[in-house]
């Protein structure tokens, strides 16, 4: 069955959207590289380092983390515990529910973050300058 030209430009706009998020993920683990990190771990400090959990804390739930990273749970429990052993990040039981885990930012975590930003909204502007 053809598709109709609405929904072939349709399609084309998603291949377009998949197309830059590839390049800009690449180019991200690229230049993050030199500190470190990778696109997904720089993501994590990123969301960590700029803002209050729902609870208004600073350590965040991995299930509320992963919502905010577009993680599967368990990537991100991999991604976590590899942040732990680089010293970037705490995990601790959260206190109001204890099968729940708290992540937060260390001091070198937050260091770290701070050396990356500058390199990585530069690549987010050069990459997505043509999309806005």
């Amino acid at each position: 069955m053809a598709a109709t030209k609405s929904e072939q430009a349709l399609v084309e706009q998603w291949r377009g959207v998949l197309s830059v998020h590839a390049r800009t993920m690449c180019e991200l683990d690229r230049e993050l590289h030199r500190f470190g990190l990778g696109a997904s771990d720089f993501e994590v400090l990123d969301v960590l380092a700029e803002g209050a959990a729902e609870d208004g804390g600073s350590a965040f739930r991995v299930q509320e983390l992963a919502s905010r990273v577009h993680l599967s749970q368990s990537a991100l429990s991999r991604l976590i515990a590899r942040l732990e052993k680089d010293g970037l990040v705490s995990r601790g039981m959260c206190s109001e529910d204890r099968r729940g885990v708290r992540v937060a930012l260390t001091d070198a975590g937050r260091a770290r973050h701070a050396e990356a930003q500058p390199l990585q909204r530069a690549v987010l502007g050069r990459m997505l300058a043509d999309r806005a």
